[in-house]
């Protein structure tokens, strides 16, 4: 377990920091910072490094050897607890973009990289994105990035890098949706449908009931990817969990962001776009 320095403030009447540094000893005097390790007396604040601990200042100013931590914090949005919301952005007010994880409740995929928050109204702004997984995890099917299809007509495997998924179109037509695009991953379920296999990447839609096609034709030789043992199973799919921008979905959600600078940065609040959630 690793060690931290805690700092108490009298304005939130708790301890709501956490240093990297672990000091034998510690005095304040004459306006400066000063701690005690190993045997040696170190001043703080005094570097052009931040985040970097017990260099020897004496000797080596401007040229750290001490261990660099990077800057983080975590904490919470949690209006209207008892409303299950989509958490869809975040929008940093300061001068740096940071690394974040989004977590709630029911989801712990939410992310965003640094290079993703674009600066707006000298604002840092990003969506959220989920991470996933493929195959997808059971905590994964509730999601929107999970939609159904229906039951296949026949299946084709004579190629497997292009089997063809038909559906069915007299009398009443299985509608493949708008929804699915090439490059979602497919997914079947077999009796009694409980259990989705993946399937494999889509690479073809089809839709021209007049020419009696109605199909998807799917590349089955990605990591694995199983063909039905069945003409009929389940079909369904899942959309590209990172370029779909759904969110994270919860009644709260805990952010924890990090930034790796050594320079001075400034943060003044951390703000999300939530909307109510209709099941």
């Amino acid at each position: 377990m690793a060690n931290y320095t805690v700092t108490y403030s009298e304005s939130v009447q708790g301890f709501p920091s956490f240093y990297s540094y672990y000091p034998d000893y510690m005095v304040g005097m004459n306006n400066y910072f000063y701690t005690f390790k190993g045997g040696n007396l170190y001043r703080h604040n005094v570097n052009s490094n931040r985040n970097v601990f017990y260099q020897d200042w004496f000797i080596r100013i401007g040229n750290p050897s001490g261990a660099f931590t990077s800057t983080r914090l975590v904490s919470v949005f949690n209006d209207a607890p008892l409303e299950n919301k989509l958490f869809k952005t975040l929008n940093l007010e300061g001068n740096a973009s940071w690394e974040a994880t989004l977590q709630t409740d029911l989801q712990t995929s939410g992310f965003i990289s640094a290079p993703w928050f674009e600066l707006k109204e000298q604002s840092y702004f990003a969506f959220v994105r989920n991470s996933g997984t493929t195959p997808a995890s059971p905590s994964e099917y509730p999601l929107r990035s999970i939609n159904g299809i229906g039951r296949s007509a026949t299946i084709n495997p004579s190629n497997p890098a292009a089997v063809l998924v038909n559906f069915q179109i007299t009398p009443t037509p299985v509608e493949i949706g708008a929804i699915l695009s090439v490059g979602d991953i497919l997914y079947y379920a077999l009796p009694p449908y409980t259990t989705p296999q993946i399937f494999g990447q889509v690479v073809n839609i089809t839709v021209d009931y007049p020419n009696n096609q109605n199909r998807i034709v799917v590349n089955t030789t990605i990591p694995l990817a199983t063909i039905p043992a069945i003409q009929n199973p389940y079909i369904l799919y899942v959309k590209n969990s990172v370029a779909e921008s759904h969110g994270v979905l919860g009644h709260y959600c805990v952010f924890d962001i990090s930034n790796g600078s050594a320079s001075a940065i400034e943060l003044f609040s951390v703000e999300t776009e939530a909307m109510k959630s209709y099941p």
